[in-house]
């Protein structure tokens, strides 16, 4: 594979972006995600929220902070998400 399409490939991963809910875990980051999709049969628009194991290396991230994660390779049994970026403290 040549660089471009690696870093074509690297750009197919899931992004999300969620709120930080817990820090307690080291390097590890509790992320919840708030999808709003219509309901199957009533058509209403419902909330998803999903939790997500992110990897923090630095560990900048804090509870309430606005976060995007990356999808990546599994890190732990759970954790399969990094953090990016901070959007917002």
């Amino acid at each position: 594979m040549s660089d471009t399409e690696t870093e074509a490939a690297r750009n197919l991963r899931k992004t999300r972006v969620g709120q930080v809910v817990a820090h307690a875990m080291k390097k590890t980051a509790t992320v919840e995600s708030v999808t709003r999709v219509p309901h199957p049969r009533f058509g209403k628009i419902v909330k998803q929220v999903k939790k997500y194991y992110a990897h923090d290396e630095e560990e900048t991230a804090k509870v309430g902070d606005t976060v995007r994660i990356m999808e990546t390779r599994p890190l732990s049994k759970l954790k399969r998400w990094r953090v990016v970026e901070i959007i917002k403290h």
